[in-house]
């Protein structure tokens, strides 16, 4: 696909021998936003591809995903989010990664200057932990700004009177595609300059 792998270097002593042991392992790589949809465009000259966003939360990941000229995003799935399953949610990654030619993430993040906030650093860990598993080697993921994203769906959807569960998978969902949205939109304003 043309996209570059990242390498990080591991020191570990072998326990047999106590002597050290380097590894090289590709993991996944965060880039500037307008640098993933330059890469995107690049690449789609030749075969396409499209972005997956995220709505990363503490129970479920929210899933959106571009059409393939990427200007229109729209609800995927929402998927249970545990620290004991994050290899399953790997694999998930890696099957819509093969079905929906992806090749890229838009990963919801709470920009906030003042502090660091809790949903921040439990994106941040999720995108940790999803890049140990080593199933994702390679992937180029971007973060972009979702505040208020999930209250504005909230706010939409209040009216409709949904069972708990089902309205917080439609919130995740639909503050995916919101964040996705707002990516599309900027970066394809960008692009036509």
């Amino acid at each position: 696909m043309g996209w570059l792998w990242s390498m990080q270097l591991q020191l570990q002593i072998n326990p047999h021998t106590n002597s050290p042991l380097l590894f090289f392992y590709r993991q996944m790589q965060y880039v500037k936003p307008l640098h993933l949809f330059q890469n995107l465009v690049k690449s789609n000259a030749s075969q396409g591809g499209r972005l997956l966003g995220l709505d990363v939360g503490d129970k479920y990941v929210g899933l959106a995903v571009s059409d393939l000229d990427n200007k229109i995003a729209s609800p995927l799935s929402v998927l249970v989010r545990k620290k004991t399953n994050i290899d399953l949610v790997a694999h998930d990654f890696q099957s819509l990664i093969s079905e929906l030619s992806l090749v890229g993430f838009v990963v919801g993040y709470p920009f906030d200057r003042q502090r660091l906030a809790p949903d921040a650093t439990q994106v941040k860990l999720f995108i940790d932990d999803l890049s140990e598993t080593g199933k994702l080697d390679g992937l180029k993921f971007t973060f972009w700004d979702e505040r208020f994203t999930s209250k504005n769906v909230e706010l939409l959807i209040k009216p409709l009177s949904l069972h708990p569960v089902l309205a917080k998978t439609v919130v995740d969902k639909f503050a995916a595609v919101q964040i996705l949205q707002a990516y599309l939109d900027y970066v394809n304003k960008k692009e036509r300059r």
